[in-house]
């Protein structure tokens, strides 16, 4: 057989040969089944990005909860009729170690006292009037921060209204009073690697410790 005829007859079983396969992958695998795989490919795609959002989104929730209970960098001035303590254990500029744990960071937090008060100090419970979520055992709100609070000191579980800004929600809220004591309170700046706090309402003489 001539070499012309022998090439010819050579690339006509190619033909033959990847058309055979061609047809038989459309037998195994039909383009119908190729087309739905691609689609769940992309619908699975599309669901794993929005579980990410809605896990990103819950986290952000969580944390926005959070820093609605924080209290503000500045706790500004005292509250009107307060009276200043007149011997206190720990002056107005003395530096001191917190040992409250009123917030991530405070105990064990270097300090300086920025005021200091003769009242009676309440703990609280209370739900925020903007919806948040019910804030139990609040340290601390002063007598002169409730609204028409009437002779101190209150009993533990009369209802209140609280006049505090300490913390979003705070204003205006309904709360029971918990406990009290009659500890001097005080204000104190905070500067720590956890937090830098100006005048903060309130930390009682229990929980505060000498610096040196």
């Amino acid at each position: 057989m001539r070499a012309a005829a022998r090439l010819a007859l050579y690339g006509a079983g190619l033909v033959v040969a990847f058309g055979g396969a061609y047809g038989l992958a459309g037998v195994v695998v039909p383009d119908g089944a190729v087309e739905s795989w691609a689609q769940q490919s992309q619908v699975n795609g599309h669901s794993e990005g929005a579980d990410d959002m809605n896990s990103s989104s819950h986290g952000q929730q969580e944390a926005g909860g959070m820093a609605g209970h924080d209290h503000p960098t500045d706790g500004g001035t005292p509250p009107a009729g307060i009276q200043t303590a007149t011997d206190p254990t720990y002056p107005v500029g003395t530096e001191v170690i917190l040992a409250a744990d009123h917030m991530p960071g405070m105990d064990g937090a270097e300090a300086t006292i920025s005021g200091a008060f003769t009242t009676t100090t309440y703990s609280v419970s209370y739900t925020p009037i903007d919806d948040g979520e019910p804030v139990v055992d609040h340290k601390w709100v002063v007598h002169e921060e409730l609204e028409s609070p009437g002779a101190a000191p209150l009993v533990d579980g009369t209802q209140v209204v609280l006049e505090a800004e300490h913390m979003a929600g705070m204003q205006g809220a309904t709360a029971t009073i918990d406990h009290s004591t009659q500890e001097t309170v005080y204000m104190v700046d905070i500067e720590s690697d956890e937090m830098t706090m100006t005048n903060h309402k309130w930390v009682v003489e229990s929980e505060i410790h000498p610096a040196h």
